[in-house]
């Protein structure tokens, strides 16, 4: 756990522009800056930080949150390793809390031993000729192998380890997956006469390799083991190096190996990711489309190629909410990323990848391939595999369109066939950090219904200090008033935490619905006035709702009083409200 506090003082010292500004180009506007939004498609700027708040929001498609929630989207980290990435910019060091008997595993030994892998697999790279005329004659310039950080392990049992043991011991070495140890009690190098390709987090560290054999020998491909940092079935390679070429990614390519992703960069096309040759799972997908919105996975044309693309769309019907796009793109019979890009140029393979077929059509076209629709037995067939394949598929616009399409190929009215396809367990609900790049309609956050509530809120998370100036607010504790009980929590946390920023503020109620309610809230701007206007507004909201649970406690006790009688201190109350009440009415306006 990190602590409270940690993440409070992190976004006290870290300006959010800066932290957006290294990843999208911002240009301000009055007390603002605006941009693009890099979180979905336009032309013109929608994307606001507000430095005063510490804030984030774009009113095309409605992103928003603080410096954490910016490099959780963007950069697609966990909330753990977007407070690191904080903190490592402004100088910090993580501290961690934990329960007895817990511990926390520190893995930088791990990282630190594999980026001494890969500076030492680069260096041997520009001592081995055989090494670079390999590379050179699949067309690969230096700037690539250097971008890439392709290094080379010499054919030595012990070419690592022995220049790594004098820093690292034998035993880290092989949990991090660089050597291995007999039965024996022999240690001895991995990677031996291979061609390495270091795999990157989000980050930038290390986390694992694959090796190329040179020469003649099996495996072909070698992977890192799994290990504490290392998920193979959950990395990416090529996703850190597409993330940090293309400032505003759109979409991605998604192909079979290290070498076709690096071909395809060496031609310009530096949006292709690889799995590490397992094949594409939800975890992959949810992780990409995190990512981009669309997704484009390339396949070999024939036989092979097809079972593949099939089982890639299996995986993929799950994960395809409204806004989400995937598209298949089948090579000629031969062809592979690299040979069909130097032959047809990135022009060429461009156009290849606009025309790639959509999801839903690849999907009719692969039931019609497996069943007899010319058959009632067939459609039957064909409508139940459908419809299996079709209940684990979110409901949404892209749902309806394929139930309507296999409805009319079977011979159904849609609602049967939409029967078929109803989840049997929970409703769909978005995994935790979802969130569609399609632009959505909402309402604009000036535009918002504003209760006294929602005022009060809205000032203090445009202005936090001003809660020192409320005093009359113990009454929200426990009101039935809508959102009162919120209202005191955050006075109460700001008046324990003077200093507390915006977006500190905001990170208490993280993944929570105040939380959302509250950054809905944080977009809204308070009217421009003199600068004692906030704390005016704030003391008329308040006063409005004192007011508004005033009335309610007199209604309470009346009817109450008709019922039985009512105790002395209840006798007490309902006189003081109800002398408040007939003031108010005499005096003007009723607070409520």
């Amino acid at each position: 756990m990190i602590p409270q506090h940690f993440i409070d003082e992190l976004l006290a010292r870290t300006d959010i522009v800066e932290v957006i500004n290294a990843r999208v180009t911002l240009k301000k506007q009055g007390r603002e800056y605006a941009a693009c939004c890099p979180f979905h498609g336009e032309k013109t700027p929608s994307f606001f930080v507000t430095p005063a708040k510490q804030f984030y929001h774009c009113f095309g498609c409605g992103a928003h949150g603080t410096a954490i929630t910016f490099l959780m989207e963007h950069d697609n980290l966990s909330f753990p390793e977007a407070v690191e990435e904080l903190a490592r910019l402004a100088g910090m060091e993580v501290p961690r809390e934990h329960g007895a008997g817990e511990r926390t595993e520190d893995h930088r030994p791990l990282y630190d031993a594999l980026e001494a892998a890969a500076e030492h697999y680069a260096r041997a790279l520009r001592t081995s000729p055989e090494a670079v005329d390999y590379l050179k004659g699949r067309g690969l310039s230096g700037e690539i192998a250097r971008d890439f950080r392709l290094g080379y392990a010499p054919d030595a049992w012990d070419g690592l380890l022995s220049v790594l043991t004098p820093r690292f011991e034998e035993k880290l070495l092989i949990e991090a997956g660089l050597a291995i140890r007999k039965e024996g009690g022999q240690t001895y190098d991995r990677f031996r006469a291979r061609i390495m390709f270091p795999i990157r987090d989000t980050r930038s560290r290390v986390i694992g390799f694959g090796g190329r054999i040179l020469g003649q020998g099996e495996p072909k491909y070698l992977n890192s083991p799994e290990t504490p940092v290392f998920h193979k079935g959950q990395q990416l390679y090529g996703l850190y190096e597409a993330r940090r070429t293309n400032t505003r990614l759109d979409r991605l390519l998604v192909v079979e190996g290290y070498m076709d992703v690096i071909a395809l960069a060496q031609h310009g096309i530096t949006h292709a990711v690889a799995t590490l040759g397992t094949a594409t799972t939800r975890e992959h997908l949810e992780r990409l489309f995190r990512a981009v919105p669309r997704l484009v996975f390339c396949f070999d044309g024939d036989a092979a190629g097809r079972k593949a693309a099939w089982r890639a769309l299996e995986q993929a019907l799950p994960v395809m909410r409204d806004g989400r796009e995937a598209a298949f793109l089948f090579l000629p019979e031969g062809e592979d990323p690299d040979s069909l890009v130097r032959s047809a140029g990135a022009d060429g393979f461009a156009a290849l990848e606009r025309d790639a077929q959509a999801l839903t059509d690849a999907f009719l076209e692969g039931l019609r391939e497996r069943f007899d629709d010319t058959t009632r037995e067939g459609r039957a067939r064909l409508g139940t595999e459908a419809a299996r394949l079709l209940r684990e598929m979110p409901e949404g616009l892209l749902k309806t369109q394929l139930v309507n399409d296999l409805a009319r190929l079977c011979g159904l009215s849609p609602e049967q066939f939409s029967a078929r396809t109803a989840p049997s367990g929970r409703p769909d609900v978005p995994p935790s950090g979802y969130r569609s790049s399609a632009p959505k309609e909402r309402p604009s956050p000036r535009r918002l219904d504003i209760t006294p509530v929602r005022l009060a809120l809205s000032l203090l998370l445009a202005e936090p200090p001003l809660a020192g100036q409320v005093n009359d607010w113990a009454f929200l504790r426990g009101s039935p008033i809508p959102g009162a009980e919120l209202l005191a929590q955050v006075i109460e946390t700001l008046k324990n935490t003077p200093n507390l920023t915006t977006a500190a503020l905001l990170e208490r109620w993280r993944a929570s619905d105040e939380g959302r309610f509250l950054l809905k809230l944080a977009q809204w701007r308070p009217p421009r006035g003199d600068d004692a206007a906030p704390a005016r507004m704030l003391n008329d909201a308040i006063s409005r709702l004192r007011g508004m649970h005033d009335e309610q406690r007199a209604t309470a006790l009346l009817e109450k009083a008709a019922r039985e009688s009512l105790s002395d201190a209840e006798k007490q109350e309902l006189k003081r409200l109800l002398a408040a009440r007939n003031g108010a009415d005499g005096g003007g306006e009723s607070g409520s």
